[in-house]
């Protein structure tokens, strides 16, 4: 089993951990609301585990440009 971080906004691929098993806990997981979760955090036919987050170049261009918040998907 695999956790899988990619953005959520320029879908760049953030980093991969090799587990064979982990806890939400000690992913942050279960500070999650059920709704975050569900945009957030799915799961595939392997058992492997994608979650969306933030890069820290979208994060920026979102700090700068507070308007990009409406857009799904950033390019930079």
């Amino acid at each position: 089993m695999a956790i899988h971080y990619h953005c959520r906004h320029c879908g760049t691929k953030l980093g991969r951990l090799e587990q064979s098993s982990v806890h939400s806990e000690a992913l942050g997981l279960h500070t999650l609301t059920e709704q975050e979760r569900q945009d957030m955090v799915t799961y595939d036919s392997s058992g492997d585990i994608h979650i969306t987050a933030i890069c820290e170049d979208c994060q920026e261009s979102l700090e700068r440009n507070p308007d990009y918040h409406q857009y799904d998907f950033l390019i930079h």
